[in-house]
């Protein structure tokens, strides 16, 4: 059995939420194909997280949610008038998923009175997990609530491959990340470079490309760290040296896409003072030694890397790792 590194949920989280943000239009022309017909593009998309957190904190950190985003997006009719796209990206099997689905939409729509779709993205390996309803009924009164759901093990690899929409890139990713699990890093190497390729062949604008090759890369680690920099190396001459986004970079971005304040005087002085979602702090000091004891810090507790895994990403040596963990207790 191959020991690969497949990210703890924060970070499936991370990822899934900075991609649905550097790409709502294609996300959502992807999932909800008709929405086309109805939401005037041109007019942009808000993500209402801090109202979504309000409504519903979270009450069990045993079972936390995965990925649960809210976008606003303006209707074409001519008027000031919007409309509420509920997201969830399920990726554990969940016994009152469908019912917290309908504690969304009955909340939301108490809030906001306005017209709401949902949308169930489960990334689970189990093929016979896919709720796609609430049902309630109690002395002659009854209620069912019914959402969209998409289930990612069950597409196939080459309708994805040649879909236009950028976004089957993303799924393509997750699919195939979910039946590689024990592939060797040669394997998986092989097959992440192939679909980087097909993603290069679209001559997309550099910045959704940017982003793909982003999700690409961090969704799924190789095992071994010298892997990891070949894929990089080979992006780069595939690309003619364009650069994907690493880890402390994506964090750095999810924190500024959350309002987030960070100041830059003299260098790197103060780094982020409130970290995602849950608080991480990165505490950027002055210098570059200093700047790297709090990355590998960051790359050690919330993102939860290996000694060599953190070395490779941070830049540093694996004992400068070491005496980091060390100095933290772990």
């Amino acid at each position: 059995m191959y020991n690969h590194y497949f990210y703890p949920m924060n970070q499936y989280d991370i990822l899934w939420k900075a991609i649905i943000e550097d790409m709502p239009a294609y996300f959502i022309l992807f999932f909800l194909p008709d929405a086309e017909k109805v939401l005037d593009f041109e007019k942009g998309f808000e993500f209402l997280d801090k109202e979504l957190e309000e409504l519903f904190p979270q009450d069990n950190p045993k079972h936390p949610r995965f990925v649960d985003k809210l976008i606003k997006a303006f209707t074409k009719n001519g008027k000031e008038e919007w409309i509420l796209i509920h997201i969830e990206v399920q990726g554990y099997q969940d016994h009152d998923f469908a019912k917290r689905m309908y504690t969304y939409f009955y909340r939301l729509l108490d809030r906001y009175q306005k017209p709401i779709t949902a949308l169930a993205i489960f990334t689970d390996d189990n093929p016979d997990y896919k709720p796609n309803r609430f049902e309630y009924e109690f002395l002659g009164t009854s209620q069912v609530y019914q959402f969209n759901t998409y289930k990612v093990i069950e597409q196939d690899e080459e309708t994805l491959a040649v879909h236009p929409n950028p976004f089957a890139i993303v799924v393509l990713t997750v699919l195939l990340a979910i039946k590689n699990k024990k592939s060797t890093d040669e394997t998986l190497l092989n097959l992440k470079l192939a679909l980087f390729r097909r993603l290069h062949e679209r001559k997309m604008e550099k910045k959704t490309m940017r982003a793909l090759a982003t999700f690409l890369k961090m969704y799924v680690h190789f095992s071994k760290p010298e892997s990891y920099r070949t894929f990089e190396t080979e992006i780069q001459v595939i690309t003619n040296n364009i650069t994907t986004m690493g880890i402390e970079e994506l964090i750095l971005q999810m924190a500024e896409q959350k309002g987030i304040e960070k100041g830059i005087e003299k260098g790197i002085e103060q780094g982020i003072e409130q970290g995602i979602e849950q608080g991480i702090e990165l505490g950027i000091e002055q210098g570059t030694q200093r700047k790297s004891e709090k990355v590998v810090q960051n790359l050690i507790s919330k993102m939860g890397l290996t000694n060599e895994q953190a070395a490779d990403i941070a830049g540093v040596d694996v004992d400068f790792v070491v005496r980091i963990r060390k100095e933290m207790g772990l």
